[in-house]
């Protein structure tokens, strides 16, 4: 009905009121017993809010909550192509940069395939884990040209709709974007000021923190609803550095 016009709807209303006075006058004339008419009007009208409990509560929150999840279902196919044409390599390259990588990498390549408290473990490790970004003697013209070949992929994500719905996720393509535009204005990383290479690692560091973080709710998204392909994603684990999609 939402196409109807206001005064249609009144209409309509003022013939539903009219046609249910019309058939509750004709009940009382027949039956000739208006006072069992009116104990049932109120009755029924006790059980109006009952009804607007169940209808618009209750009712309307189970519909909302399906729509949720099928739109959560849509993003994360949008997360899963994203980490599959950049994503996972980005996430791999970035990982070299971090000097406190060892311990992280072994728990985040381990960690995988576990059950769900497993995850939450992780969860907590990433939260709390102490980045040390060094870009010396990385090849971050590699990076550059990397990001730069796909930034058409992000700017097809952010134009999304879909997106809206997950921040964090957002959070991460403007992060990703803001990198790619930092490294494009520069045109030798060899000559860096000191402080303009830890600006740089700072912008390296946000983007790794939150890379990191969605892959993870991603894989475990696909643990619960795609096994066959959670298969896949533990198989290239950025994380793992003997990892091979072949099924060994």
């Amino acid at each position: 009905m939402s196409n109807i016009s206001l005064s249609t709807k009144l209409l309509i209303g003022v013939l539903l009121i009219a046609a249910s006075v019309f058939f509750y006058f004709i009940q009382v004339t027949i039956f000739q017993k208006p006072e069992d008419t009116y104990f049932y009007l109120l009755q029924d009208l006790a059980f109006v809010p009952i009804q607007v409990l169940l209808v618009t509560i209750i009712i309307s929150e189970l519909l909302s909550w399906r729509e949720k999840q099928a739109k959560l279902g849509k993003l994360n196919m949008v997360i899963g192509a994203f980490y599959s044409e950049m994503g996972t390599d980005l996430l791999r390259t970035l990982s070299s940069y971090d000097l406190n990588n060892e311990e992280f990498r072994n728990n985040l390549s381990k960690g995988i395939g576990f059950s769900e408290s497993d995850y939450k473990k992780l969860a907590v490790y990433h939260k709390v884990h102490e980045y040390r970004i060094d870009s010396q003697g990385k090849d971050m013209e590699f990076v550059k040209n990397f990001l730069v070949a796909n930034r058409p992929c992000m700017m097809r994500l952010l134009e999304n709709p879909t997106l809206m719905e997950h921040e964090s996720f957002t959070d991460l393509l403007w992060a990703v974007s803001h990198l790619t535009e930092e490294l494009e204005y520069r045109t030798n990383f060899r000559e860096l000021k000191i402080s303009d290479r830890q600006h740089l690692e700072g912008d390296i560091q946000r983007a790794y923190n939150l890379l990191t973080a969605e892959w993870l709710a991603y894989v475990r998204h696909l643990r619960k609803e795609y096994p066959y392909m959670f298969s896949l994603v533990v198989r290239i684990n950025p994380f793992d550095p003997h990892a091979s999609p072949e099924v060994r």
